[in-house]
C-alpha cells in the first residue's frame, strides 16, 4: 500500500472514529443526565465512557492500518474501512450497553435512597363493590358460570 492510500485510510478512519464518538457523546449526555439529579455528572460519566471509546478505536485503527490485506491500493484501503467500520459498530454497541448500565444502576439507587413507597391498605382504597348480583364477599368473581346463566338469562 502505497504513502498516499495508507495515509487517506488514516484520515477517513480518524474522521468515522471522531464522528461517532461525538454522536455517542451528544446523545449519552442528555440520556445520562435525565437519571442523575445533576447534569453535570451525567456529563461527567458520559465524557469518561466517551474517552474510552476514542482511545479504544483509535488503538484498533492503528493496528488495522498494520495489516496486510492485499490488492492494490484502492481494494486494500476498501477493505481496511470495512473491518474499521465493523469494529467501530461492535465498539458503539458495546459503549451503548455501558451507558445504559450506568443509568440503570443509578435508577436502581434513585429508588433506593427513596425509599420505598407507602402501601396502601384495601380498607383505605374505599368500599368493595359488587359487579354481579348475587356475588358476595371482598373479592367477588367477574362474573357468573356459563351453567348458572343468571342474571343474563333471559326471562
Amino acid at each position: 500500500m502505497t504513502t498516499n492510500a495508507y495515509l487517506s485510510f488514516l484520515a477517513i478512519g480518524v474522521a468515522l472514529v471522531l464522528i461517532d464518538g461525538q454522536i455517542i457523546y451528544r446523545s449519552g449526555r442528555r440520556y445520562l443526565e435525565n437519571s442523575y439529579g445533576d447534569p453535570a455528572a451525567g456529563a461527567s460519566m458520559t465524557r469518561l465512557v466517551t474517552v474510552l471509546f476514542h482511545l479504544a478505536t483509535l488503538g484498533v485503527l492503528a493496528l488495522i492500518s498494520t495489516i496486510d490485506m492485499g490488492g492494490s491500493d484502492l481494494p486494500g484501503v476498501v477493505g481496511r474501512i470495512g473491518v474499521l467500520l465493523l469494529i467501530l459498530a461492535l465498539a458503539h454497541a458495546i459503549t451503548l450497553g455501558v451507558l445504559a448500565r450506568i443509568r440503570g444502576e443509578q435508577e436502581v439507587e434513585a429508588v433506593v435512597q427513596r425509599g420505598p413507597r407507602p402501601r396502601v391498605e384495601p380498607e383505605q382504597q374505599g368500599p368493595t363493590v359488587t359487579p354481579v348480583p348475587g356475588q358476595d364477599g371482598r373479592y367477588p368473581a367477574a362474573s357468573p358460570s356459563l351453567e348458572n346463566r343468571s342474571p343474563y338469562s333471559a326471562p
